[in-house]
């Protein structure tokens, strides 16, 4: 991997063969001309900040603790990466869909359906969040096509299992300590979905990428904001797809110093939980690249079918929406490890 910085792709003029290569050797890229509106995403960077500054009761008047689905508030230090305590608040937003009852125990990724909660006192949040999702998705969903012709396949090879997707938004904020009580915004870890879009807010620090030297030294690469440009990563899922040809990659993110903060926007498009993304028949030149696929980082299984992944990591990093409302599901086999 580069020492300095990572490469960039421009989503309105795709060159596939640099967005395969980037994604085999790297996993990580600046993405340019992908068509959100700059505008939507400072005024939802400004309705967020609103929210992030209102009174603690009214911020948890909409924790995911009311909600089954974990969508809603997190608070500073609710969520949990790789066991670890992680220095942020957020709120996380997806489709807005009905509650399936009751759940069928052979699908209990259905319990992830539900509709989201918005807070009373920043009603444009709304508006604004689902908004930006939907460009964010359209973005997503014109690399998935750009990354089937990359490796050979018809452009619409993975339509199917995006043809009712299940992304989700995060809308994070991390505040600055001294580091006292944990040393991580949030933990390394690689993302279970598809692929990740990321706007970080202009000028922030602490987004950090694993790297590998060619002896297999590991260390970490700080990743700066670049205006106008989102942070692009695969998931596992399209590691699994290719028997680990594209690359999952390790990232993390530190918190701030003590007396600042970050927000950012991680938008993480996803096919729908009952999908399970075609395996792509790779040539053999790329099949001899490809580097197969391991366990998830708690070296449990990873699925096929994206919902058992989102669900187990859901239930990790939310144990209080796990033991209120999930206790039960911990017992299933798939969702042990």
């Amino acid at each position: 991997m580069p020492a300095q910085t990572l490469p960039i792709i421009d989503l309105e003029n795709l060159d596939v063969d640099a967005l395969r290569q980037v994604t085999h050797e790297i996993g990580f890229f600046y993405l340019t001309g992908h068509g959100i509106d700059q505008q939507l995403t400072d005024h939802l960077v400004a309705a967020a900040r609103e929210f992030f500054a209102l009174p603690e009761a009214d911020k948890l008047a909409i924790e995911n603790s009311n909600s089954p689905h974990f969508r809603g508030y997190t608070r500073v230090g609710g969520e949990r990466t790789q066991g670890h305590v992680d220095w942020r608040e957020q709120l996380d937003i997806g489709p807005e869909r009905a509650a399936i009852e009751p759940i069928d125990p052979s699908r209990p990724w259905d319990v992830l359906h539900g509709p989201n909660l918005w807070p009373a006192a920043v009603p444009r949040l709304r508006e604004l969040a689902l908004e930006w999702s939907s460009q964010a998705q359209d973005a997503g969903l014109r690399l998935i096509r750009g990354w089937a012709r990359s490796l050979g396949a018809p452009a619409d090879f993975f339509d199917a299992a995006f043809a009712d997707p299940d992304p989700l938004l995060k809308i994070a904020r991390y505040p600055g300590h001294d580091g006292s009580v944990t040393d991580q915004g949030v933990g390394s870890h690689k993302d279970v979905g598809a692929l990740t879009l990321l706007y970080p807010e202009p000028d922030s620090a602490g987004f950090q990428v694993e790297t590998v030297g060619p002896a297999g030294e590991t260390g970490w690469l700080d990743v700066a904001p670049i205006p106008g440009h989102l942070l692009v990563n695969i998931g596992e899922l399209l590691e699994v797809a290719t028997g680990g040809y594209l690359k999952a990659t390790v990232h993390r993110v530190l918190p701030p110093a003590a007396g600042t903060d970050r927000v950012s926007l991680p938008f993480f498009l996803n096919p729908g939980y009952d999908q399970a993304l075609p395996t792509v028949p790779l040539s053999p030149e790329l099949a001899a690249e490809a580097a197969g696929v391991g366990p998830d980082q708690h070296g449990g299984t990873l699925h096929a079918r994206y919902g058992l992944n989102a669900l187990k990591s859901r239930l990790r990093a939310h144990p209080n929406v796990t033991e209120r409302y999930h206790r039960n599901l911990l017992d299933l086999p798939a969702l042990r490890g």
